[in-house]
C-alpha cells in the first residue's frame, strides 16, 4: 500500500515557502506514473507546459516520451526508473533517484492519475489567465504605444479567446458564478491637463452644438470632474431638445440643475464655456479613451482577483471574467462608434460663415479662464 507522507516529508526541489495544492497534486500524479505507467493514457490532455514546476515537467517529458515497461519487468526492476531520471536529469539536474522514491511514496491512489491531472490543468488555467490579465493591464498604461486604445483592446480579444478554450475544456457547473471580493475601479488621475481637455470640450460643444448631437457615444461616466460632467449633460440636454446653445442658455440650463454654488459663479461658468479650440470630437474621444483605459484596468484586476482566489474552480474563472469583459465592452462599443471613419461627402461642404475651417487636430492651447487656466 503506497504511503502517504505529511506535508513536510517533502524533497528540496522545488521547495516553496508554502506549498499551493497544485504541488502535491503534480507529486502525486508523476507518483502514480512512476508506480505504474499505464496510467499516462489517464492523464490525457495534460502535456508538461501545464505544470507549475518546471522539475516536475520535465520528469512528466521523460515518462512520455520513453517508451513503457514491461509491467512484470517493472515490477522486479527500476531500469525504467532510472532511464526516466536519466533521460529528465539533464533539463532538470537537481533530480536525483531518492526524489523519484518519495514521489511513488506520497501518491495515495495510483488509479486517482486523472483527478490529478485535472487538478494540474486547471491550476494551469488560472495562472494563463492571471499572465494575460497582468498584460491588459500593463498595456492600457503603457505611453510608449503609438495607439494604446487598439492594443488594449486587442489584449482584451486574446483574454475572451483564452475564456472561449477554457470553457471547452472545463465543463459547467451549478452555481458557478465566484464570489470572491473585487476591487473597486481602478482610480483616474485627474491631472490639469487631462481636466484642461474636459474644459476645452465644453467650451467647443458650446460654440458647435450642432455636432454635439453625433457624440451620443461620449456619456457623463467618462470625465473625471463631476462638475464637467454635469456641464456636458446640461450642453447634451439642450442640443437634445433643440434648444439654442450658447454660454448664457448654457448658464440657465446649469442654474436649473443646481450647478451655481459659492465656488463656481455664472462668471466663472461663462467662461468656462466660452474659449473654444479644435472641434467637439477630438476632445470627446481623448476623454473616452482615458475611461476605455481606466475601465482596461480595472478589468484587469478583478480577473486577477479572481485567479487569486483558489476557491474558484475553472468555470468560475471564466463566468467571472467574462462578465468583467463585458463591462469593457460596452465602452468599446461607444469607442467603434467614435473612432469610425466618417462617411465620404458627396460635395466639398462650405466652411461656417465668417469662421475659418475648424481643425480638427490638438490646437494651440489658449489661456483659458475661470477657476483653472493653462500654465
Amino acid at each position: 500500500m503506497p504511503h502517504t507522507p505529511e506535508p513536510d516529508e517533502d524533497d528540496d526541489l522545488d521547495r516553496v515557502p508554502a506549498p499551493k495544492p497544485v504541488h502535491y497534486a503534480e507529486q502525486a500524479l508523476l507518483g502514480a506514473l512512476l508506480l505504474e505507467p499505464v496510467r499516462l493514457a489517464d492523464t490525457e490532455p495534460l502535456i508538461a507546459q501545464h505544470f507549475d514546476s518546471h522539475t516536475h515537467a520535465a520528469l512528466f517529458t521523460a515518462i512520455r516520451t520513453l517508451p513503457p515497461p514491461d509491467p512484470a519487468d517493472h515490477a522486479k526492476d527500476t531500469a525504467w526508473l532510472n532511464a526516466v531520471l536519466e533521460h529528465a536529469r539533464p533539463h532538470a539536474p537537481a533530480l536525483n533517484a531518492s526524489y523519484l522514491h518519495t514521489l511513488i511514496q506520497f501518491c495515495p491512489q495510483p488509479k486517482h492519475a486523472a483527478a490529478y491531472a485535472r487538478m494540474i490543468r486547471a491550476d494551469n488555467a488560472r495562472r494563463v489567465l492571471r499572465a494575460h490579465a497582468e498584460r491588459l493591464a500593463s498595456t492600457a498604461i503603457d505611453p510608449g504605444l503609438p495607439n494604446r486604445a487598439a492594443a488594449t483592446l486587442g489584449m482584451a480579444d486574446d483574454i475572451g479567446r483564452v475564456l472561449d478554450a477554457l470553457a471547452e475544456q472545463f465543463a459547467p457547473h451549478p452555481g458557478s458564478f465566484p464570489r470572491t471580493p473585487l476591487p473597486a475601479e481602478v482610480p483616474r488621475q485627474a491631472g490639469e491637463e487631462n481636466l484642461d481637455e474636459e474644459r476645452l470640450l465644453l467650451a467647443t460643444a458650446t460654440a458647435y452644438p450642432a455636432e454635439v448631437r453625433q457624440m451620443r457615444w461620449l456619456t457623463e461616466a467618462d470625465f473625471l470632474l463631476p462638475l464637467h460632467a454635469a456641464l456636458w449633460q446640461s450642453i447634451t440636454s439642450l442640443v437634445h431638445r433643440g434648444g439654442m446653445v450658447d454660454p448664457i442658455t448654457v448658464l440657465d440650463e446649469a442654474q436649473h440643475r443646481g450647478l451655481l454654488t459659492g465656488t463656481l459663479t455664472p462668471k466663472d461658468l461663462m467662461a468656462l464655456v466660452s474659449t473654444p479650440a479644435g472641434s467637439p470630437e477630438y476632445w470627446g474621444e481623448k476623454i473616452l479613451q482615458r475611461a476605455l483605459l481606466a475601465r482596461a484596468q480595472t478589468v484587469a484586476a478583478r480577473i486577477t482577483a479572481y485567479t487569486d482566489d483558489l476557491a474558484n474552480t475553472p468555470h468560475q474563472l471564466v463566468t467571472g471574467s467574462r462578465r468583467a469583459l463585458a463591462d469593457l465592452n460596452s465602452l468599446r462599443t461607444r469607442w467603434m462608434r467614435a473612432t469610425a471613419p466618417p462617411p465620404a461627402p458627396a460635395e466639398s461642404q462650405p466652411t461656417r460663415r465668417g469662421q475659418p475651417p475648424r481643425a480638427t487636430g490638438p490646437p494651440p492651447q489658449p489661456a483659458l479662464l475661470g477657476p483653472r487656466a493653462h500654465r
